[in-house]
């Protein structure tokens, strides 16, 4: 049986547009849950990276975030502004700038990370960790098969 989603989509956009939809209703429900700390979900994710792999530069949280580095530049002065990270020059190469966390940084993460916590249970409800590892392998299926596309286009 089809879902109301399939009907409205036109037959060649199901599977893209379904894909298109669960990531916007992610990022707005995750920008929601953070909004009483001001937050949206990219601040949020650098600020997760930093807490689970210490200072990283910012060409690093730029390719794990999948942004380019001036839209990265301008994230961390958001969140410089706000206190809640430093640039640090990096010892080994006086050209690259380490984002760490200050201690308003470490305190707020903490609560961050509580609050992603349940947000994660609430959001997998009902899909079992099979369900989501078979999603996230086929995800990276397309992805690699949109990179090789784009590739030869190149």
């Amino acid at each position: 049986m089809m879902s109301d989603q399939e009907l409205k989509a036109p037959p060649f956009y199901r599977v893209e547009w379904a894909i298109m939809l669960a990531a916007r209703d992610i990022r707005q429900t995750f920008d929601f849950v953070f909004s009483d700390f001001k937050l949206n979900l990219s601040e949020v994710a650098l600020m997760a990276l930093i807490t689970e792999h210490g200072s990283l530069s910012q060409s690093g949280l730029a390719k794990s975030l999948g942004m380019g580095r001036a839209s990265l530049g301008a994230l961390v002065d958001g969140l410089e502004q706000r206190n809640f990270v430093v640039r640090k020059e990096d010892p080994k190469d006086k050209r690259v700038w380490l984002i760490e966390l200050t201690t308003a940084g470490k305190e707020i993460a903490v609560k961050l990370e509580e609050r992603d916590q349940s947000l994660r249970e609430a959001f997998r409800e009902g899909v079992g960790r099979d369900e989501r590892q078979n999603l996230a392998d086929t995800l990276e299926q397309l992805r690699q098969n949109l990179r090789s596309l784009s590739k030869e286009r190149q």
